[in-house]
């Protein structure tokens, strides 16, 4: 709340989705979806340094903590619910214990990744930015 760049553009850091149908297609292209059983590592990967799950300091030792917290996120969403990110990582069953090395970023920024979770009650969007 304050922020200059929050005054300047209310979306900030994402950039605006288009509203006319072309330009909507397009930002949904950048989309995948990715499956339930996916979701908890990608959760634990975005909570990484650097988002890459193999250079996480003493995450051995941390990972069962980190996909708990994962699993209570994961838990507002029940079944049904439908999840995406702006990565095709891994294809039909992608693995975010994996270095990715590929986004759509959808902000401002280059490289930009990030969980897109609905259901028929919530939306959430989990992500991480890298603003360098």
């Amino acid at each position: 709340m304050g922020e200059p760049e929050l005054l300047e553009d209310p979306a900030f850091p994402f950039r605006v989705p288009p509203v006319d149908e072309a330009g909507a297609a397009e930002w949904r292209s950048g989309l995948f979806g990715i499956p339930r059983r996916s979701v908890v590592r990608l959760l634990v990967m975005l909570a990484t340094n650097e988002m890459n799950v193999t250079r996480q300091h003493h995450f051995a030792e941390r990972r069962a903590d980190m996909e708990r917290h994962a699993e209570a996120i994961l838990s507002r969403f029940p079944e049904g619910s439908t999840f995406f990110s702006n990565t095709r990582h891994g294809g039909e069953k992608p693995d975010f214990y994996e270095r990715v090395s590929g986004c759509w970023p959808l902000s401002q920024y280059h490289w930009d990744f990030g969980l897109l979770a609905l259901s028929r009650e919530e939306v959430g969007l989990v992500w991480s930015f890298d603003a360098s």
